[in-house]
């Protein structure tokens, strides 16, 4: 089973098998400049193939035999002399014994046609390389001394000055180590500097370090560039003069394309959110002007189609996420009816939950991963920081949505609100109302899903040619063809799903969360808000909360189980209703504020009465007597020195009394006679004798 040419590895060496004979393999070492074919018993191989020491390798020269020179090239022409001159060798059935070598070599001498070295050095590479006459071709590519670098005594070279005064300088190590310098510290960074610039700076180092040199026998800036271009690639250039985040979202080389990733309409969503580039007004007075919305796109990569959306004045954050995805999944001709636009379920058929959600890490990231793989089957990936070009989709329909209003609104952001340039402040622009700006963007979706055409758009094979590329015709195409309808689910079950969820403890006061307390019917019948030791009720319970309303949490009673209770904010906890929980965090951070400054000045006071304390009680000991009585007579008299000083505060009492004036006493019913006689208004009868008796009946 041995063949001409393989390649085996033997000991660590490789050889060539150059012919095989009925006992012997002529084989040569082919790493070796001095090697010639060598016999070696067939057996012998063999023995060495079965013990493992010899075995069969790749051929290190097999992309020479690919190789084609040109027709009339040099390389061609040098490939065939060479074959000819060693062909009457090669081609001899003795070849591999040196004596018939020999023969042949020494005529080519003696007929100076080549030289004794040439000739075995070409037998060689035919040999080593694998017997074909591309084994022959010279080694141009190693020809110039390619990379190395040119020197030159007493002359610089290159072309030299006409015009510029002054002798060129010749570059030696000192000052190629001042443009390396130079060339790290203002071109390889991303402070964009430009080379002339760098060169100036050059200028400067040297001229400090070489003050005797004129300033015409400078090195020269195209010596600066030539030093520069030679020792780095554009590539190299270019990431240095990118920030690595810059770079990757930017710059660098794209490898496919996003609807590799996807099988149909509903595979993958993405997500994200944008500041709007308009200034709006309040809904219930046009002269406030509230600022710029946010805004939130849930895009499908398949179609292109924009499954939802929110506008609001909400900091990009996971709450409000909730929402814009909480209406991709739900029938959008309610919500659409709210603003005055009449659609069917055909105009905008995005309606169930996908198979994965694209986000940012802040956005998705959290409980709910757990939550909607294991009870929606929705796979979450999110995408690294400053990696916008990772959700190229949503990310483009930022500007196109935006595109369909900025030419005519006013309010619009603009670049220039400096009179003095000319341009007046756009904020004072705003005239559209949140209302008017979302059917706006309801429309511009509306007229994007059904009409617009996707000229970019990438196609696959088995799309037919008359598709057009429209989203709306993607989608029923992709339902069709690819993959079934997205998957339904209860839009109220996946927002409290998608909630965020802490453990919250439980007391007879109710569950608390963030120092509130919540209470429900339910946990009235299970009778764990009574005030009694024996009553058996859990320490804690995980609770889902919205950010945005700190009015109503949902309790989940049941472990790995999505039922729920809904609580409400207690009567203890009503210093906080109507807000939303940062604003309860940020009224809470206040009030730790003043509870740590008043446990201060609390700590002072206590330490005051402490001391003054003190002073009293050394005092009294210092004035106590030494008793004459014994302790069993001081022990008797305990009761009847009580009594006297019982009465002591009677009589103190009675006089503190006539010298204050007249006791008056109040009949149990005081009518209008009584309160003229005793001249008391209706002021002073409720601040003298106030009720009690529906506080008292309180639970609290």
């Amino acid at each position: 089973m041995l063949r001409i040419n393989d390649v085996y590895s033997n000991q660590d060496l490789k050889y060539r098998i150059l012919s095989l004979l009925p006992e012997h393999v002529v084989w040569i070492e082919i790493d070796n400049t001095s090697a010639l074919p060598e016999l070696i018993f067939i057996d012998n191989l063999i023995n060495l193939i079965e013990e493992g020491v010899c075995y069969i390798t790749e051929d290190p020269y097999q992309n020479l035999i690919l190789q084609t020179p040109e027709d009339g090239s040099k390389a061609q022409l040098k490939r065939d002399e060479n074959y000819e001159l060693i062909k009457p060798i090669i081609s001899h059935p003795l070849y591999y014994l040196p004596e018939e070598r020999a023969k042949f070599i020494n005529e080519i001498i003696d007929a100076k046609r080549s030289t004794k070295q040439t000739l075995y050095r070409l037998l060689r590479n035919y040999w080593q390389r694998g017997q074909v006459p591309n084994a022959l071709l010279p080694n141009y590519k190693n020809s110039g001394a390619k990379g190395k670098k040119r020197t030159a005594k007493n002359k610089e070279l290159g072309r030299p000055r006409v015009y510029k005064k002054g002798t060129t300088a010749i570059i030696n190590e000192d000052i190629e180590r001042l443009f390396s310098i130079i060339i790290s510290k203002y071109l390889l960074n991303d402070s964009k500097y430009t080379i002339v610039y760098a060169y100036r700076k050059f200028k400067t180092m040297y001229r400090s370090l070489n003050p005797e040199v004129k300033e015409e026998d400078f090195p020269s800036i195209w010596q600066f560039k030539y030093f520069y271009n030679k020792n780095f690639t554009s590539v190299q250039k270019l990431k240095a003069r990118y920030n690595k985040i810059s770079y990757n979202k930017d710059v660098r080389q794209l490898r496919s394309t996003v609807n590799t990733q996807v099988l149909g309409p509903g595979s993958r969503y993405e997500i994200d959110a944008t500041i709007a580039d308009i200034y709006l007004v309040s809904d219930s007075d046009r002269q406030s002007i509230v600022g710029r919305p946010v805004i939130y796109f849930v895009a499908d990569v398949f179609s292109r189609m924009v499954a939802g959306f929110y506008i609001g004045f909400e900091n990009p954050s996971y709450a409000t996420s909730i929402q814009a995805l909480e209406m991709a999944v739900a029938d959008k001709q309610s919500y659409c009816k709210k603003y005055g636009i009449n659609i069917t379920s055909d105009d905008w058929p995005c309606i169930g939950l996908p198979d994965a959600i694209l986000a940012d890490r802040g956005e998705l990231l959290g409980h709910q991963i757990e939550i909607l793989e294991k009870s929606f089957s929705v796979r979450i990936e999110n995408t690294p920081p400053y990696r916008g070009d990772l959700k190229p989709i949503v990310e483009r329909y930022f500007k196109t949505m935006q595109a369909t209003f900025k030419p005519f609104a006013p309010g619009v952001v603009t670049g220039v609100t400096e009179k003095k340039k000319g341009g007046k402040d756009y904020r004072l622009d705003a005239t559209l109302t949140i209302s008017e700006f979302k059917r706006i963007i309801i429309n511009s979706i509306l007229m994007h899903n059904n009409s617009h055409q996707l000229r970019h758009y990438d196609r696959d094979s088995d799309m037919p040619p008359d598709l057009a590329m429209v989203p709306i015709e993607l989608w029923s195409w992709g339902l069709q063809n690819r993959t079934g309808k997205l998957r339904s689910v209860s839009e109220q079950a996946l927002y409290v799903a998608l909630l965020p969820r802490k453990k919250a403890t439980l007391s007879d006061l109710g569950i608390k969360l963030f120092g509130n307390y919540y209470i429900c019917s339910e946990m009235r019948e299970q009778g764990w808000l009574h005030r009694k030791n024996t009553i058996n009720r859990p320490k804690s319970l995980e609770v889902a909360y919205d950010p945005l309303d700190a009015d109503t949490v949902y309790i989940f009673y049941e472990k790995d189980s999505l039922n729920y209770w809904k609580a409400h904010l207690t009567d203890r906890s009503r210093e906080f209703k109507g807000c939303s929980f940062w604003e309860v965090w940020q009224i809470q951070e206040e009030q730790k504020k003043t509870t740590a400054n008043q446990e201060l000045k609390s700590s002072l006071a206590l330490e005051e009465l402490e001391r003054e304390n003190e002073r009293i009680i050394q005092e009294a000991i210092k004035a106590k007597p030494k008793s004459l009585n014994t302790k069993s007579n001081q022990l008797t008299n305990i009761t009847h020195n009580r009594k006297k000083a019982k009465d002591d505060e009677r009589k103190n009492r009675q006089k503190n009394k006539n010298e204050k004036g007249k006791l008056i006493q109040l009949p149990i019913g005081i009518t209008n006679n009584d309160k003229k006689n005793l001249d008391l208004s209706d002021e002073d009868l409720a601040l003298k004798f106030p009720v009690y008796h529906d506080v008292l009946s309180d639970d609290d």
